[in-house]
């Protein structure tokens, strides 16, 4: 268990530290390729949005080739499209490249963490994905770190070692023991779980909701930062303090979630998301508006781990598998981490910064009215109807 949890972790950390490497970089690719605040949004968008395509495909993959496969693919995949990424000299080639790196990771998150969560013990489900979580948290917080770098050095050296990362634990992975894969369910099984079950149609929006606030974060923050006379190193640090309280936080978050349910943390994230995304607009001060940044990545991040194991728990009890369990997080995490970064920034630009941010207010606040009425209700899916 602890092996693949290392491997689970590793995984899930190469493949966040290069998302999130580009968000100091950001400012750099506005001015050399004269892009606005919608153009950057785009750009940040690209990545989800080859995950929202590669959602539905990665859970088939998992299900029916098996989750090594799967996670095989998805790490070859990433490897390619970074080295790509370091390499493209103009917007369209950076966005075929980001995209292409979006579908890889729906590919390498559902296989290496459906591995994770079908091995290990109910009761510690939570644990276990925020432990993998807060490995992937650990990469968001390198990867600031890697894109100022990369801004000294050049993208091609740095992005080309996440390349080979990603090449070496395709190798561990390949030599690590994994279950073959069973009788694969019917994909009409995965959209009845969409419709018919309350508890994962809950957890799937819980899912999205975070990724909307990141998504918009992720453009406004770095832009607003340097506007105020930041550069990408200064940056960089906001954003590795953020992570590096995130992935703390994590591992104590799933087992308070294990021990008391998952709806209790979910209210205490939104309620503390509805208030930063409220003073957000205001600072004018870059170390204010740093401070706010971190609480930000604090409270958005702080949804993940009970969300997930509340989707994985309603799988499990509706016998839906976990490669399609995955598969609908990044149904939610991708339009999400897309609509927050393209439609934020659109907006932003359109009107002021203060707009897209009381939009994500208003969706937290009624977001929590709802969740506190909450009753979980499980309703079992099979096969045969």
């Amino acid at each position: 268990m602890r092996r693949l949890l290392l491997l689970t972790g590793a995984i899930v950390l190469v493949d966040t530290m290069f998302f999130a490497a580009l968000t100091p970089l950001l400012p750099h690719y506005v001015d050399e390729f004269h892009l606005g605040k919608a153009g950057a949004g785009v750009l940040q968008a690209m990545y989800p949005a080859g995950a929202l395509v590669a959602g539905i495909p990665g859970g088939i993959a998992a299900a029916r080739l098996g989750v090594k496969p799967t996670v095989l693919i998805g790490l070859s995949l990433l490897a390619v499209t970074t080295v790509a990424f370091g390499l493209a000299d103009s917007v369209w080639t950076l966005d075929l490249a980001r995209f292409l790196q979006g579908i890889s990771s729906a590919f390498s998150w559902t296989g290496a963490l459906s591995w994770l969560v079908a091995a290990a013990p109910a009761g510690r489900r939570g644990q276990l994905i925020g432990s993998a979580f807060g490995a992937a948290i650990a990469g968001a917080l390198f990867g600031p770190v890697l894109g100022a770098v990369a801004s000294f050095t050049g993208t091609g050296p740095a992005f080309g070692a996440v390349a080979g990362l990603a090449l070496v634990l395709a190798g561990a992975a390949a030599a690590t023991p994994a279950p073959a894969p069973e009788r694969p369910q019917p994909l009409r099984m995965l959209f009845d779980a969409i419709r018919r079950n309350r508890t994962i149609q809950t957890g799937v929006w819980l899912c999205l909701l975070p990724a909307l606030g990141f998504g918009t974060l992720s453009v406004l923050a770095p832009l607003r930062l340097s506007d105020l006379g930041w550069g990408a190193a200064a940056v960089g640090a906001t954003y590795l303090v953020s992570a590096a309280f995130e992935a703390a936080w994590s591992p104590v978050l799933g087992r308070i979630s294990d021990r008391r349910g998952r709806i209790p943390p979910l209210l205490g994230a939104l309620a503390a998301s509805a208030l930063v995304a409220l003073l957000l607009p205001w600072p004018r001060n870059a170390f204010l508006l740093a401070f706010l940044v971190v609480c930000a990545g604090f409270a958005f991040g702080s949804f993940w781990t009970p969300a997930m194991s509340l989707v994985t728990d309603a799988a499990e009890q509706s016998g839906l598998e976990y490669g399609y369990a995955f598969a609908l997080v990044n149904l939610a995490w991708a339009p999400g981490q897309a609509g927050g970064s393209a439609i934020g920034g659109a907006v932003a630009s359109a009107t002021t910064d203060a707009v897209s941010y009381l939009g994500l207010t208003v969706l937290c606040l009624l977001t929590l009215a709802a969740l506190m009425r909450y009753r979980e209700a499980v309703v079992p899916l099979t096969a045969e109807r």
